[in-house]
């Protein structure tokens, strides 16, 4: 009865592994497109698998770099244990485990008509776990268009706001990234309010240590996608 019970609860996760990884899949590239939400006039959560996938096709190009701004290619994401070798395939925890100067870091770039943004993904720590998210910059790489955040164990109602308050991630819409010499400096997450229209948003009651780790993450975050923007800003 045992060897029968394994058995079955084998076959079942075989037959529904792919299912569950498709699921995986379509959430990700969902969290990805939510960051240009507000831009697109869509919700991202609502469209379909195919409506996702055919965004994906058409109007998204993925990329891979390394830490100092090179591209990696296909074979070499595969290599660093990536099946499919495309940007969608990095898993930003695992890369986060990594020696800052071994990460990959992957870049989408959406274009639809004029529309034209750059998606990059960030990880970071809340109160109790990890946070992370996507940051949609305009033509400029250095204005935000949108974001989206997501996490692991924050507090519903406190931390658990980074991913369910839309109101409170419209604050990034327009924030620059950069300082006066154009350095990455990301957006400050204030406790009691922002002073700042250029670079600062409100943070979020009761959630203060979650808020910092957002900031942290996006100072920290952004500044690994530099090498990069500069390539590309000069190019």
């Amino acid at each position: 009865m045992t060897t029968i019970v394994a058995l079955s609860l084998s076959l079942m996760y075989t037959g529904l592994k792919g299912i569950h990884d498709l699921n995986e899949a379509i959430y990700a590239k969902k969290a990805i497109l939510a960051a240009v939400e507000n831009k697109l006039g869509m919700k991202a959560n609502t469209l379909s698998i195919e409506e996702v996938s055919k965004i994906f096709d058409e109007n998204i190009t993925q990329e891979v770099y390394d830490m100092k701004g090179n591209l990696v290619t296909a074979e070499e994401v595969e290599a660093a244990g990536y099946k499919g070798g495309m940007a969608e395939n990095i898993d930003m925890g695992k890369e986060a485990k990594k020696a800052e100067e071994d990460r990959l870091i992957p870049m989408y770039t959406f274009k639809d008509g004029d529309k034209e943004f750059y998606i990059l993904s960030v990880r970071g720590k809340g109160l109790w776990d990890a946070i992370w998210g996507n940051i949609a910059l305009e033509k400029d790489m250095q204005t935000i268009a949108g974001v989206d955040f997501d996490h692991k164990a924050e507090t519903p109602g406190l931390g658990a706001e980074i991913k369910d308050n839309a109101a409170w991630k419209r604050q990034f819409i327009g924030k620059t990234i950069t300082d006066a010499t154009g350095e990455i400096r990301g957006v400050a997450v204030m406790k009691g309010g922002a002073k700042d229209d250029v670079w600062q948003v409100d943070g979020i009651s009761g959630a203060t240590i979650t808020a910092d780790g957002v900031g942290e993450m996006l100072k920290r975050g952004l500044k690994y996608y530099s090498p990069v923007i500069e390539k590309m800003k000069k190019s």
